[in-house]
């Protein structure tokens, strides 16, 4: 019965025609809008689609204490002839062992091995995972706190003045920071450091500088130690104490080497004010490219970096809610 009384309607009322061809195209047009992501009116799209095209994933973090600190005093007077100062700051009784000429292969091997086969907590541990592929050891004792200079040279029978041509075959300079107490292996989820060290010399006049840190974990994992990209209230470096000429210089030599850094040299503002609202602090992380930029309040609206327009796969803030309430509670 409905059906012949649409056909009866459709002979008889060509307006009935027209409004239904209407309604056809009307859904027909939605529908491929909303498949391609354009402007389609609100209505047509349920509240979790809504939520879920401007979420960005929050990654769980879990805090660690790293025992381990380490700083290279003075980078532009250190060379492979002369030496180079470090000054490190542990939170235990610490030992730092030096390799001058670690072989490349037998390091990243003894990471792996650190993963699979036995955990490198000491210095014989790494040893035995290097096979002794290195060309020169040197080795301090660390006192809790302790932030006395440490000074590592070649001695002068060794006769190296460089490491040779690219690809090189060995790292100017390994320091490995270990915990002295057999007690605070137990205590400390990270139990040892490795600092991959670019070191001046003769085919390479590169400023010194720490390329890679790995912390070494007591469950067997590693991982690669990273700078954050945030602002700072101390006044960025005048044109007048780096050369634009020879910092570009120094990158490209670095990139040709294989030692240069993956992060980009931003000059970030002099405020740890979010970049957007310019009223929160700054406590969000953003990956992958590592800009710390943006407020509680200001996170939940981007889906690209403000500061590089890199999209955003993953945020994670420095600290919780509970932690900024008792910091601004102490400052008060």
């Amino acid at each position: 019965m409905a059906a012949v009384f649409l056909v009866t309607l459709y002979e008889y009322s060509p307006l009935f025609y027209i409004a239904l061809v209407s309604v056809c195209f009307l859904v027909t047009s939605a529908l491929v809008l909303g498949w391609f992501g354009l402007g389609v009116p609100v209505i047509l799209r349920n509240s979790e689609e809504t939520d879920s095209s401007t979420r960005v994933l929050k990654k769980r973090m879990r805090q660690v204490k790293n025992p381990f600190g380490l700083e290279i005093l003075n980078p532009a007077a250190a060379s492979v002839t002369r030496g180079v100062t470090l000054t490190p700051d542990c939170l235990e009784d610490c030992v730092l062992t030096c390799y001058w000429g670690c072989n490349v292969q037998k390091l990243h091997e003894a990471l792996q091995k650190h993963v699979y086969c036995f955990r490198i907590k000491t210095p014989q541990a790494l040893e035995d995972a290097l096979y002794n592929e290195y060309l020169y050891k040197q080795q301090h004792f660390i006192k809790k706190n302790d932030k006395a200079e440490k000074y590592c040279q070649l001695p002068e029978d060794a006769q190296v003045v460089d490491f040779g041509p690219v690809p090189r075959a060995r790292y100017p300079l390994v320091a490995l920071l270990t915990l002295a107490d057999e007690e605070d292996r137990e205590i400390y989820d990270i139990i040892a450091m490795v600092a991959v060290i670019h070191v001046p010399d003769e085919s390479y006049r590169l400023s010194c500088r720490i390329l890679y840190q790995y912390l070494l974990l007591a469950q067997g994992q590693y991982h690669d130690l990273k700078q954050l990209f945030m602002s700072a209230n101390s006044p960025a470096p005048s044109s007048s104490d780096t050369c634009p000429a020879e910092s570009s210089t120094d990158r490209g030599l670095l990139e040709k080497a294989g030692l240069a850094a993956d992060e980009p040299e931003l000059q970030e503002e002099n405020s740890k004010d979010c970049v957007v609202c310019q009223n929160g602090p700054v406590n969000w992380v953003l990956l992958p490219c590592r800009h710390t930029c943006l407020c509680d309040g200001c996170i939940k609206y981007f889906q690209q970096c403000p500061m590089c327009r890199q999209f955003v796969q993953e945020s994670f803030p420095l600290c919780s809610k509970k932690e900024q309430d008792e910091d601004e509670s102490t400052r008060v």
